[in-house]
């Protein structure tokens, strides 16, 4: 029993440590969401060039999503038109180039973290576009759009298909703090909570667990951490491997990560460890349904390998210029509350999320959150047997002429803002 205390004490102290920053990160992308529309995505990816490439990326970080919802997100742009190196790219920018990881691994591991990810996330991207340029096939791609537009199922169909953004051709502000600004926020706000929670929760325990019953002797010898080259070169290599077996995604991989780099992982290690969240086991199995194994495998293996060259360039680099921090120095959170700067915070932010809550739920939030799984978005130009009509799938429109509560019209897929509210 007293194992098990110590095991939730530590991920209690990391939760405690990341709440309000998960909340800032979180209202950050909603209000992004709330005046980007998905729809118009696709329609500026498509092709690979480095320009589209980097728009590719923006748009990505911009539409911040959990790991299942990215990569649904990737196969819906791909058939609607988007280049398939364009939208690996935004897949890539949606779960690793989003503020909230940012601030997560600025409050956990130190600010260096948050810049070596920012950092290798675009050396990532480029690394993968040349392996596509190079090794990706005609037939190889025209088989995985095939197999793309029989619209199996993976997970998050519905969430990455939702588009709750502001119609209008006003000014940001008007848009965003009008009444429906407002629930477009909040509707985004709790759809991208519900996505990530079950991988967070996840990832907090099993990095409490690991780091309660695990052994530092272990992790130092895994590692090679007694030897400085052998670990340099080791952990990109084998930072990833642990993360597919880890069953962990996106955000919740950081408290992982923490363990890790207190265990003796590389700096590069860490930062290939956490890229690797878009080949979990679970999504690997996603990418062979969305488009067939020979494709799977592909993209296993370049991933794979963008994600150790990222690793070793960021090590090379930070540590040139002296920026890698000193892993003696690194501390898993076991402290409890305390009348600090992070308990204020966290009072606040809790404070915006229940205010975002209960508008979320005053507004038909909840008929929403029923189809987080929802089913793939038809293929361009068919209609779904509902009889609805549609853009790419499915609408949920807000249009009751007045703030507070909305009419809801449901369909597959996308989700757009009517103009009343």
């Amino acid at each position: 029993m007293h194992a098990i205390g110590h095991a939730l004490a530590i991920t209690g102290s990391m939760t405690w440590q990341i709440t309000w920053a998960l909340i800032l990160g979180f209202a950050l992308s909603a209000v992004v969401q709330a005046v980007v529309r998905k729809s118009t995505v696709a329609r500026v990816l498509g092709d690979d060039r480095p320009r589209t490439l980097a728009i590719a990326s923006a748009l990505g970080a911009a539409s911040s999503s959990c790991s299942y919802a990215a990569v649904a997100l990737a196969r819906s742009l791909f058939r609607k038109g988007a280049n398939f190196t364009a939208a690996m790219a935004f897949e890539i920018a949606s779960t690793n180039l989003v503020v909230e990881l940012g601030v997560i691994l600025a409050l956990l591991m130190g600010w260096q973290f948050t810049l070596a990810e920012f950092t290798g996330g675009p050396i990532m991207i480029v690394v993968l576009a040349v392996l596509f340029r190079l090794l990706l096939r005609d037939r190889l791609l025209r088989d995985a759009r095939t197999q793309a537009e029989r619209g199996v199922a993976g997970s998050m169909e519905g969430h990455a298909a939702m588009d709750m953004s502001v119609g209008g051709d006003g000014p940001f502000t008007r848009r965003l703090f009008s009444g429906k600004g407002l629930t477009s926020v909040s509707h985004v706000f709790v759809m991208e909570w519900a996505a990530i929670l079950r991988d967070l929760v996840g990832g907090l325990l099993i990095a409490g667990a690991i780091a309660a019953w695990v052994p530092d002797s272990f992790w130092r010898g895994f590692f090679f951490a007694g030897h400085p080259l052998a670990a340099k070169l080791w952990g990109p290599l084998i930072g990833p491997l642990v993360a597919v077996v880890s069953f962990v995604c996106s955000i919740g991989n950081v408290p992982l990560a923490v363990v890790l780099w207190k265990g003796g992982i590389s700096f590069g290690g860490v930062v290939a460890f956490i890229f690797a969240d878009l080949l979990i086991a679970p999504i690997l199995s996603i990418y062979r349904k969305y488009y067939g194994l020979r494709m799977a495998a592909f993209l296993a293996a370049t991933f794979y390998v963008a994600m150790v060259l990222a690793g070793y360039v960021v090590e090379l680099v930070f540590g040139g210029l002296g920026l890698i921090p000193s892993q003696a120095e690194a501390k898993i959170p076991e402290g409890g509350v305390s009348w600090d700067y992070t308990t204020f915070l966290n009072i606040a932010f809790l404070l915006l999320a229940a205010v975002l809550v209960v508008r979320f739920l005053r507004t038909g939030g909840m008929m929403m959150l029923k189809m987080m799984g929802g089913a793939p978005e038809a293929a361009p130009g068919h209609e779904h047997e509902h009889g609805h009509e549609h853009e790419h799938g499915h609408e949920h429109e807000h249009g009751s002429g007045h703030e507070h509560g909305s009419g809801h019209e449901h369909g597959h897929g996308r989700t757009t803002q009517s103009e009343g509210e």
